[in-house]
């Protein structure tokens, strides 16, 4: 039984109770960040809460009174629930006014909603997947226009999901005018030579925390940066290919719409750039 944060409260999972009401569940009007933890800390908090800050603002959605202490309230969930690798999950919504309207409630009587909670996963940073690397498949980017808003409106990355399930993949690459924009919960990125490309950052993409962290340590480990669009043919010809996110960190792909990359395995960069950002993150974990 989990102990989970709401509203300013400590409570098993099981006795957390929203109101129906509530915008996040009515309107997916909320914004949300997950936060890996690994040896017992939080990896990339500060970025996460930046991301965080900048979701509210976009949204004209009003800072929750427990803003400054979410590094502490992480800490407490990380504790209470013993967790030493996994993840927490934090949503933030407009609240639950008295009924359901479009109309914004006002944020002077109508106060945010904030929920937390962990999830346990033994061996994250160890995981399998990233020695064998993963499938992808491609599908049409058919999400709202600000995917640089990290809001609780999932139904179509996990549509996303659901089809490379179906197609004995693991994930799906969107691509809109041409160009592959994301991964359906993840940046995408290619390899040619020594130079790793992902799609630069705008409005069509989420604006990574594991993104810019890679890309950082790559370029001080010598590695060039190229930030432009690719298309899947380009892909399917790079000699790797990779994504990030707070849970997968550094993933390998190996395949995209069936086509082996490179011989079909993980090749040095991506492999080389877990390595590099485990042991930097942990470095500086908090």
């Amino acid at each position: 039984m989990r102990t989970v944060y709401l509203n300013g409260n400590y409570v098993p999972e099981n006795e957390a109770q929203v109101s129906i009401f509530d915008r996040g569940f009515l309107m997916a009007d909320g914004v949300y960040e997950v936060t890996s933890v690994l040896d017992g800390k939080l990896i990339d908090f500060d970025g996460h809460a930046k991301r965080l800050e900048r979701s509210l603002n976009e949204l004209g959605m009003q800072k929750p009174d427990c803003f400054d202490d979410l590094l502490e309230i992480h800490r407490e969930l990380v504790k209470l629930n013993d967790i030493n690798e996994g993840m927490i999950y934090l949503q933030i919504t407009r609240g639950a006014p008295d009924d359901r309207d479009f109309v914004y409630p006002d944020p002077e009587t109508v106060k945010p909603t904030v929920v937390l909670f962990t999830q346990n996963k033994p061996g994250l940073a160890d995981s399998p997947a990233a020695k064998k690397g993963m499938k992808v498949i491609s599908i049409e980017d058919q999400r709202w226009a600000r995917r640089d808003i990290k809001t609780v409106q999932l139904l179509y990355p996990s549509m996303a999901k659901m089809a490379a399930k179906a197609a004995g993949a693991d994930d799906a690459w969107m691509v809109e005018d041409g160009m592959v924009t994301e991964g359906s919960s993840n940046n995408a990125y290619i390899v040619k030579g020594n130079t790793i490309i992902t799609r630069q950052l705008g409005n069509e993409i989420l604006h990574g925390i594991t993104r810019a962290a890679v890309l950082r340590f790559a370029r001080e480990a010598q590695m060039q940066v190229e930030e432009r669009s690719f298309t899947i043919a380009e892909a399917q010809e790079a000699d790797e290919a990779f994504i990030t996110s707070a849970s997968t960190f550094v993933m390998p792909v190996v395949e995209i719409d069936e086509k082996p990359i490179g011989n079909g395995t993980p090749g040095s960069i991506a492999p080389r750039l877990r390595e590099i950002y485990l042991e930097e993150s942990r470095k500086m974990a908090i």
